[in-house]
């Protein structure tokens, strides 16, 4: 989906963003346990293959909604999204990950993470 928000739209959109994503960190962390523990050969109180592929679904679905609403997502490790915008008529994304209280970000979308501005 090809969606531009503006930076309003994108600020209201963030709360959301943030509980999902504590979901997904969530459920990354248990993913990386049990996987652990199966490659150990010792069990993982958190589960085995089913719980693995639960936990996949899940992440799954939390990043196709984001997507499907236009977000872009960047990486899950750390989480990393970006809201495509336009400021002051420059192709933009508007940038948070996790970790941030806001979106305080943006950048040059041809620049990508290292050209990180304050907005």
């Amino acid at each position: 989906m090809d969606r531009t928000f503006t930076l309003d739209e994108a600020r209201a959109l963030l709360p959301a963003v943030v509980r999902e994503a504590r979901e997904l960190i969530a459920a990354r962390a248990d993913l990386a346990e049990i996987d652990f523990a199966r490659r150990s050969g010792v069990p993982s109180g958190l589960g085995g293959l089913p719980e693995i592929k639960g936990l996949q679904a899940r992440i799954e679905e939390i990043l196709s909604g984001w997507s499907d609403q236009g977000i872009e997502v960047k990486g899950i490790a750390p989480v990393l999204v970006d809201f495509p915008a336009v400021l002051d008529g420059v192709s933009v994304r508007l940038c948070w990950i996790e970790g941030e209280r806001e979106l305080g970000w943006y950048h040059r979308t041809e620049l990508g993470f290292a050209g990180r501005r304050p907005l």
